[in-house]
């Protein structure tokens, strides 16, 4: 277990995660697929905001149970509510600070297909 940060390209968004595996998730869902986002899903009590609340907007989508953040400024996702976990964050390995990305090991999920394969994703 280790404390991880990151944040926007911008910096007016700043979080604290606690990590507790080295594995992400890369899902080829569309959305995912065009923000190049790369998933780690960790409880609500493992994750920080330290700042820019109000420098975050929200995107909605199909069920609007995914709240996907973004910074309004420099339009980076850092992290948002998963549809597959909505209790949780999703963090965006690649917007961890320095080369913590290089560290995660990398498990391809089949988003194309989510409704078969959400199931998977633990």
């Amino acid at each position: 277990m280790e404390r991880l940060f990151g944040g926007c390209h911008c910096e007016a968004v700043r979080f604290e995660v606690v990590v507790r595996s080295l594995e992400a998730i890369l899902c080829n869902c569309s959305i995912c697929k065009k923000k190049g986002f790369l998933h780690l899903i960790v409880p609500a009590e493992d994750f920080t905001l330290l700042s820019g609340r109000d420098a975050l907007a929200t995107y909605e989508f199909n069920t609007k149970i995914a709240k996907h953040h973004f910074c309004k400024t420099c339009g980076m996702h850092p992290f948002y509510r998963p549809r597959s976990h909505p209790g949780q964050y999703d963090v965006n390995v690649r917007c961890l600070d320095g080369d913590a990305m290089s560290r995660f090991a990398i498990k391809p999920f089949d988003g194309q297909r989510w409704e078969d394969n959400v199931d998977n994703i633990r």
